[in-house]
């Protein structure tokens, strides 16, 4: 208990550094509920009681690279392809905004069939159309598309680390880089986007002290999200063979993101939900301020596997709602009223 007292303490006074991380992501047992009090006092003081809703549009299981852990890599040949017509994700942006949704997720593998100035036009429609957030998840593009990008209106980019041990990041993403990866995510910056990145816990070859870092990765970052999940193998993947990542290593790297990123929006995955059926509850016990329902057409959802069991292919956007609005009553956490831009931006408004 001394130690991650201590760590704590430390960190409380603005001291986010390596060991004190370590020891954190070590907690037994024992000091587990310390750690999440504290994660969920600064969540509290920091981002507030109210959770943002993020509706996720899935539009293209295509994908250029090869990364060994996904089920969308350009070898999984098992795979059936789908991309979904501009209507059809105009549709799916309508009900976002029918149900209440403020924002809007444009997700796909890295599908150049997407053009730089398709996405624009695609952004640029809805916008038109609706009072949303845009954000978007389309990998590693030159930093031209991402500027056209947000001239047509984009908010907000999501383009996850995974990892910040570059040997591990090059075993698992043979196709590029940690170097381009961090490019990238500058580049974002530059451009003024509000930044998401993220890890994934349980990797194969990934250590306390490789978690530690990823953390203090986003933290130089100053990323506004932190996407932190569990890695889930897929069986059509070389990574089929190895253990999924543990749930209590989950929620203590969730809590010391929450302390090292204290205005960071940290979302409650569906990762997490998909390795534990309380995941969506627990995360936001632990320092989770966000939940990114599904609304990929039923359809083609069963298409998009990164993973395998995702927890979300077959809700009904309707009847998900229903499920977290029961969720946050009784967790006394309301629904964000606003777009939940960045902490930065909005100071928590």
């Amino acid at each position: 208990m001394g130690n991650i007292a201590a760590a704590l303490a430390q960190i409380r006074q603005g001291r986010v550094e390596q060991a004190a991380l370590e020891q954190l992501l070590a907690a037994g047992e024992a000091d587990m509920p310390l750690l999440r009090a504290a994660a969920d006092e600064v969540r509290r003081q920091t981002v507030g009681e109210a959770v943002h809703l993020r509706a996720i549009i899935e539009f293209s299981n295509y994908c250029r690279k090869n990364c060994l852990y996904c089920g969308l890599r350009r070898d999984n040949h098992t795979l059936a392809r789908y991309r979904l017509e501009d209507e059809q994700i105009l549709a799916a942006a309508d009900s976002a905004h029918r149900l209440g949704y403020r924002t809007v997720v444009l997700q796909s593998g890295e599908d150049p069939h997407y053009s730089a100035g398709k996405i624009a036009r695609l952004v640029e429609r809805i916008k038109e159309k609706y009072d949303l957030a845009i954000t978007l998840s389309l990998g590693e593009r030159s930093k031209e598309d991402y500027c056209l990008w947000r001239r047509a209106g984009a908010d907000r980019y999501l383009l996850k680390q995974e990892t910040a041990d570059e040997a591990l990041f090059r075993f698992l993403k043979p196709d590029t880089s940690l170097k381009q990866r961090l490019n990238c995510l500058y580049w974002l910056k530059e451009l003024d986007y509000q930044v998401g990145s993220g890890n994934m816990v349980g990797l194969p070859g990934q250590s306390l002290s490789t978690l530690a870092r990823d953390i203090l990765l986003m933290r130089q970052l100053q990323v506004d999200m932190a996407g932190i999940g569990p890695f889930l193998p897929h069986p059509q993947t070389p990574l089929k063979d190895f253990p999924a990542g543990q749930l209590n290593l989950c929620l203590k790297t969730l809590a010391v993101a929450r302390l090292s990123l204290p205005g960071a929006h940290l979302p409650a995955t569906t990762a997490l939900s998909t390795l534990h059926p309380s995941g969506r509850e627990l995360a936001l016990q632990w320092g989770a301020n966000v939940i990114m329902p599904n609304l990929t057409p039923l359809a083609v959802r069963d298409k998009y596997l990164i993973y395998p069991q995702k927890a979300d292919i077959i809700e009904e956007p309707e009847k998900t709602l229903v499920q977290i609005n029961s969720l946050l009553a009784r967790l006394n956490r309301p629904v964000a009223a606003g777009p939940g831009h960045a902490w930065r931006l909005t100071g928590g408004n």
